[in-house]
């Protein structure tokens, strides 16, 4: 039961480490895709356009930092 429930070693760290550094690229792909889609479709834009945008950036931010604060949670842990 131990081996399938137990904490992992400190080398399972690097999986938050890798998630941070994606979710840090989708969120400045985020940011450049809201921008480029102002500038493009500047007399387009609408509310739904404008929140869903914000959402977007919101999320991967807040996935970002999870995961950044998971992996230092992890690395102290293991010291």
């Amino acid at each position: 039961m131990h081996n399938y429930f137990g904490p992992l070693g400190k080398e399972w760290c690097l999986y938050f480490y890798v998630l941070s550094i994606f979710f840090f690229v989708a969120y400045i792909l985020a940011i450049i895709g809201v921008i480029g889609g102002f500038v493009m479709k500047r007399k387009k834009i609408d509310a739904l356009f404008v929140a869903n945008g914000m959402a977007l950036i919101f999320n991967t931010l807040l996935a970002y930092f999870v995961n950044r604060l998971l992996n230092t949670m992890c690395i102290n842990s293991t010291h």
